[in-house]
């Protein structure tokens, strides 16, 4: 079973709470072995960063109204663990500093309620300040005043999310009907305190307190020690604009990511999202998650393309503080296909099959091919099966190995697997293609193998944490887009990097081998953003 207490290191491929219970925190930091030289909080080519996973001091009465003394009475309780976190950092010779989405309000407001919670941001384009140092140039402002401070005497760049608000005219078109704007916001201030930029964030998720910014926020922002770094925030993450426009146009190599994320297996739990971005990008990701596991809210991480630090607890109340020494220049897997291990036999195997493709055509949600084709294709039975709310297409891997195939409107998927033993339990590849329609509108292309909750048909798709089953494999499709992020979980939440990754004769594939734990999760998820 998951431990109580799970920090994992992984390298090379591999609606309350008991709120009074903070403790310290713990700290994870990356120890180099010998070969890598004795550790050094300030090598020159590494920074050093921390993401605080808060277990946020919450209105008893979101709905009820507040006076703007009364919520920052309850603001500044997050705010003083805010602060020891950034001391404690500051003892590691932490760099920058990432908190989680809604850890300084909280959530479940209404536009009206969250109002007295809301901070006054002037437009870090049109005027330079230092709100520690300059306290009563704005009013409503004391938030931004604690964190630019916090930020002044740890010495590190620091990125927060708070509630703010702007003012605007009846002659604005947009304008609400109370007269001013309400966003969900990051802010970034320098080792110095000065208030550096702001980003709204664009892709609300049912957030009624809330507006979305009328133009879309593509921020980037320069930091001595590593360069350029893009931010954006939680569900922005499965959407084009911001981030992914902005890494496409910029020269962006890491990304802060303030979130406040319900893990949702088997595809989107919250450190399994976040180290996929890292792959499928080539960039650093530092994600800071709030911490309630009664609501399902857990997973933060400090995440290279080939490595990870993470935290996810789903028992533990108390916060947990990550550092770790971050490359400045991310090494990326994407293109490693090409690279090594092309005479392994199981990799010589799938591309003669590729090399080997037969013409197939779909019927009644049967694939047929070609007589003389080489694929030798098992039958196993095709069934259907609810997998995050939709409908997937899935045939049983019940062999020790086995070739199996599987497909969807144009999408097909692809199995070619080893076990070293077969498990008491039932493993199935499935496909979905088509319009994601629950909790968010998105077009996704999905090729997943996964463990089952149990050993019924019905039961694939649940939300299972553990698993003994261990394969060695290689998973592809024919995508329609070239925007897949590729997700790998193993039992107790660990996460797992894939051997290669990328473009095969029109195919994308993951491939790995050596899995450290029972495989949870390994899935190609495909975003066909233009079909939104």
């Amino acid at each position: 079973a998951p431990s109580r207490f799970m920090v994992r290191i992984m390298s090379g491929a591999s609606s309350r709470l008991a709120l009074f219970l903070f403790g310290c925190c713990s700290l994870a930091l990356e120890v180099y072995t010998k070969e890598h030289g004795a550790a050094d909080p300030r090598r020159a080519d590494y920074y050093v960063a921390a993401v605080y996973e808060h277990p946020a001091v919450l209105s008893p009465n979101p709905l009820a109204f507040y006076s703007r003394k009364q919520a920052l009475e309850l603001m500044n309780q997050n705010l003083d663990i805010y602060e020891q976190q950034v001391m404690a950092a500051a003892q590691k010779g932490v760099q920058i500093i990432v908190f989680p989405e809604d850890g300084i309000h909280g959530f479940n407001f209404t536009r009206t309620s969250i109002y007295p919670f809301l901070d006054f941001i002037p437009s870090p384009q049109l005027i330079r300040w230092n709100p520690c140092l300059e306290p009563h140039r704005f009013s409503d402002t004391e938030v931004l005043q604690r964190l630019s401070c916090m930020a002044l005497k740890g010495e590190m760049f620091l990125v927060a999310n708070l509630g703010t608000k702007q003012p605007c005219l009846s002659s604005d078109p947009g304008c609400p009907a109370d007269g001013r704007y309400q966003f969900n916001t990051n802010v970034v201030f320098s080792s110095n305190g000065t208030f550096v930029d702001r980003y709204r964030k664009h892709n609300l998720y049912f957030e009624a307190a809330f507006d979305t910014p009328f133009k879309v926020d593509h921020i980037t922002f320069d930091t001595p020690f590593a360069g350029k770094f893009g931010i954006f925030t939680c569900f922005d993450i499965l959407f084009f604009d911001p981030i992914v426009r902005l890494l496409r146009d910029s020269d962006v190599k890491h990304v802060v990511y303030p979130t406040a994320w319900m893990n949702q297996l088997p595809l989107l739990a919250a450190v399994e999202i976040q180290k996929a971005f890292a792959i499928a990008f080539g960039v650093n990701v530092l994600a800071a998650n709030i911490h309630h596991p009664s609501l399902g809210m857990t997973g933060s991480g400090i995440h290279t393309p080939t490595k990870s630090f993470w935290y996810h607890d789903m028992e533990n109340p108390r916060g947990h503080l990550i550092i770790a020494q971050v490359p400045k220049n991310p090494q990326g897997l994407t293109g490693t296909e090409n690279a090594v291990g092309k005479m392994d036999p199981s990799h010589t195997k799938f591309l003669e099959l590729l090399s080997g493709s037969p013409h197939c055509e779909k019927d009644a949600q049967e694939v047929h091919c070609d007589e003389d084709a080489k694929w030798n294709l098992n039958t196993p039975p095709v069934f259907y099966s609810e997998m995050m709310y939709d409908n997937f297409t899935l045939v049983p891997a019940w062999e020790k190995e086995g070739y199996l195939q599987v497909c969807s409107n144009s999408l097909c998927c692809y199995l070619l697997y080893k076990r070293p033993a077969l498990s008491k339990e039932l493993y199935a590849l499935g496909v979905f293609d088509g319009l994601h329609t629950v909790h968010g509108t998105y077009y996704i292309q999905v090729c997943a193998l996964v463990k089952c909750g149990g050993l019924g048909f019905h039961t694939c798709g649940q939300e299972i944490t553990v698993a003994s089953g261990i394969f060695e494999f290689h998973l592809w499709g024919n995508f329609s887009t070239s925007y897949i992020f590729p997700l790998f979980l193993t039992s107790g939440m660990r996460l797992e990097t894939p051997d290669q990754l990328g473009w095969e004769n029109d195919y994308y594939f993951l491939r790995k081998r050596g899995l450290s734990s029972g495989l949870v999760t390994a899935a190609l998820y495909g975003r066909l953003y233009e079909r939104n």
